[in-house]
């Protein structure tokens, strides 16, 4: 049985146990249930409907097409093996397949290509699936995780029947299959960046004191998203070295576009980690200065009671003064009580205007000579 633990980044891992044989496809046990599709195009021929078994696929064979297999859900391994034994791939990329921790990569067997990306899905939180592509001579195979992706405006195209798509080879359909991939980055990253200002303005207005969990989830969040873009840069530094003979010259400045894209997701990522990190800083300092503000005022009070506490305290003591007239003679004074009054409500007064001038009651401190 394949054990699931979760990383720091947030993302599922699921591996066969040690000294599992080499490309044994053993799907999840939470895999979704299979679903295959067929779009097979090119000429004048064009067709598009759900496979029920792989024997379908030779009903619909084109001479000089393209076909575009996409299998949604990995619980059927019979079905990915068939498939991997109709194309001829290789039995490690079809382990890849159903082990849904791996990072983008893309590598060689034989006469294809078997490129793996991490799609991520419209959400609060990052959520990525892994799709496995098998780019070859006449084909493209596309296996996701679960139903749903970014995809349908490729299919839109392609159902158009005309346009670069149409009459491009199926290096140039695995492309748009990967420039989909890439793009559907930004919506998520704009996400990001509208919630990071969101949380700015909380923090400087003060109205916000728990931000810091918020602020460490936005964090985390983006170390899951460069863990999924940042090895991408490499998948397309790959592409565009143009040694790779199932692209063709026509597709590689294409690919080589991805690449750009790629690294200006990694620039957003990192800026974005540093606007949360000072994010970070920012609110710390905002609670120390709201904390500081407490402590001064309370510091304030404490220190106008003290006084205050001294002269009652005086009063409190209990002297006779018929025994000496030197015992608290005032205490048999008519005005005794108001003038301990007056000159509890005089020092009082007096602190306040010291501290006034000297700034601590929020205002500027006057300068003297």
């Amino acid at each position: 049985m394949s054990t699931r633990r979760r990383d720091i980044a947030g993302v599922a891992r699921r591996r066969h146990p040690p000294g599992t044989a080499p490309g044994v496809v053993r799907p999840p046990a939470e895999a979704a249930v299979s679903r295959v599709t067929l779009i097979r195009y090119g000429g004048d021929a064009y067709v598009e409907r759900d496979l029920p078994s792989i024997e379908a696929l030779d009903e619909y064979a084109l001479h000089d097409g393209v076909t575009w297999v996409n299998v949604d859900g990995l619980a059927d391994a019979a079905l990915i093996v068939a498939l991997g034994r109709r194309f001829g791939l290789h039995d490690l990329a079809l382990e890849d397949v159903v082990n849904v921790h791996q990072r983008p990569k893309l590598e060689r067997y034989g006469d294809h290509l078997f490129v793996v990306m991490r799609m991520p899905h419209p959400g609060t939180a990052f959520d990525a699936e892994q799709v496995s592509l098998f780019i070859g001579d006449g084909f493209v195979l596309s296996f996701q995780e679960r139903d749903g992706d970014c995809f349908d405006a490729v299919r839109g195209r392609i159902r158009e029947q005309r346009g670069r798509l149409w009459q491009s080879r199926s290096d140039y359909l695995g492309y748009t299959l990967l420039d989909a991939i890439t793009d559907s980055y930004f919506p998520v990253l704009e996400a990001y960046g509208e919630r990071l200002d969101a949380i700015e303005e909380r923090v400087l207005d003060g109205a916000d004191i728990d931000a810091t969990r918020e602020i460490h989830l936005v964090r985390r969040e983006l170390l899951a998203i460069r863990r999924a873009v940042w090895p991408m840069r490499e998948v397309f530094n790959t592409f565009a070295r143009g040694d790779l003979p199932e692209v063709t010259d026509t597709t590689l400045p294409y690919l080589r576009d991805c690449y750009d894209h790629v690294s200006q997701l990694i620039d957003i990522i990192e800026i974005y980690r540093e606007v949360a990190t000072g994010l970070v800083e920012t609110h710390l300092s905002s609670v120390s200065m709201r904390t500081n503000e407490i402590m001064k005022v309370l510091t304030i009070i404490a220190t106008i009671f003290i006084p205050l506490g001294t002269i009652a305290g005086i009063y409190g003591m209990n002297f006779d003064p018929e025994a000496s007239p030197w015992n608290m003679p005032e205490l048999s004074w008519r005005f005794g009580y108001p003038f301990a009054l007056g000159v509890m409500a005089a020092v009082a007064g007096g602190l306040l205007l010291w501290f006034h001038r000297r700034g601590w009651l929020g205002g500027r401190r006057r300068r003297g000579r």
